[in-house]
């Protein structure tokens, strides 16, 4: 440095004279100009302190690392993550500045004025609960200004696990099947006894599982093509049931079926093949096309419905699209709000 920069902490802000402007702002994009002088964040301030390229007065008394770091956490929530992250994207080479939701990237070779933030960063302490909407708020803002919404999840042991999260807009080249037959509701799953029509509607719409040349459907499938018209369903006594009787049955099987029901609709309306997740801890997988019973691809994406309120806990996160990369699928979260919404998150590597 030239001389010796020094801030006054005020708030929750640390103000520099017009000297720190050469040589924070104009060298390595540090803080925001104002009125002649530079402002940092606590987390840009605590960056530069660690460095030696400041010094920090408190009230006329200059404060050290560890003095500076205590009071800045008692200043503002969340300020330990924040750190963990701005000084490892840092280290990682990318200029950094503080914006919503909590800092905003830049990609290597731009920087502010003279390229768009790459990234709009959201950080997640381990162990905070993460409500859906508080990541859906920022993905939208991300999406209408054209960034990408990082998540950075810090450990215990101040690790971060990033990941990319945002809106997807799902659809697949599936044909639809309009033949099928009569069926029964027996204990939780549908028979439907027509071994042609079962075989048309498994190979031609990969519907259900064949067993001894009948179709067995599950209870979202049946519901789909009740509701189309493809199949016409009795009970076990005979007695005809519409598509209000057969779901007022179905969620007495199964709680989550309407919510099920909903999202497994659009996405086959949107000319996708969903079957059952279960083998992968998730409501659905889902494949964009399938050729028949024998040509069936990886399918792309595992699907898990969560109400409009869900609240996700990060290890559980962390599991689900962990599993989901090492099976070479995409983690989409869906939901219903005005319509059917799907949150898509993956791994990131900076």
């Amino acid at each position: 440095m030239s001389e010796e920069i020094i801030g006054r902490l005020i708030g929750d802000k640390i103000i520099l004279g017009a000297g720190a402007l050469s040589d924070l702002y104009e060298q390595g994009y540090f803080g925001r100009p104002k009125d002649k002088g530079l402002e940092l964040s606590l987390v840009e301030a605590a960056y530069l302190l660690d460095r030696s390229r400041i010094k920090v007065l408190s009230e006329g008394k200059e404060l050290d690392f560890q003095a500076f770091f205590q009071t800045a956490s008692s200043r503002e929530k969340g300020f330990e993550f924040r750190y963990v992250v701005y000084k490892d994207l840092r280290e990682r080479g990318y200029y950094v500045q503080p914006g919503r939701p909590d800092f905003r990237v830049y990609p290597r070779g731009g920087h502010p004025g003279k390229s768009p933030a790459e990234f709009y960063v959201l950080v997640i302490s381990e162990r905070m609960p993460l409500p859906l909407q508080e990541i859906m708020q920022p993905v939208r803002v991300a999406g209408q200004m054209r960034k990408k919404l990082m998540l950075a999840i810090v450990d215990e042991e101040s690790d971060i696990t990033f990941y990319e999260a945002k809106e997807k807009a799902m659809s697949g080249l599936m044909a639809e099947v309009e033949v099928g037959g009569m069926a029964t509701l027996l204990e939780d799953r549908v028979v439907l006894w027509d071994v042609a029509a079962s075989s048309r509607l498994h190979e031609h719409g990969f519907y259900g599982k064949p067993v001894g040349g009948r179709l067995q459907l599950s209870l979202v499938e049946s519901a789909y093509l009740l509701d189309r018209g493809v199949i016409t369903l009795v009970d076990r006594s005979g007695g005809a049931m519409d598509l209000k009787s057969f779901a007022a049955r179905a969620k007495l099987i199964e709680g989550d079926f309407d919510l099920k029901f909903c999202v497994y609709k659009d996405m086959r309306d949107k000319s996708l093949v969903v079957k059952t997740g279960f083998k992968f801890g998730t409501h659905f997988r889902v494949y964009k096309q399938v050729q028949g019973p024998g040509k069936v691809p990886h399918s792309e994406y595992l699907v898990h419905t969560v109400s409009v309120d869900h609240v996700f806990l990060p290890p559980v996160l962390s599991r689900a699209v962990r599993l989901a990369h090492s099976v070479r699928k995409l983690m989409i979260f869906a939901y219903v709000s005005d319509e059917v919404r799907y949150l898509e998150i993956k791994r990131l590597k900076p």
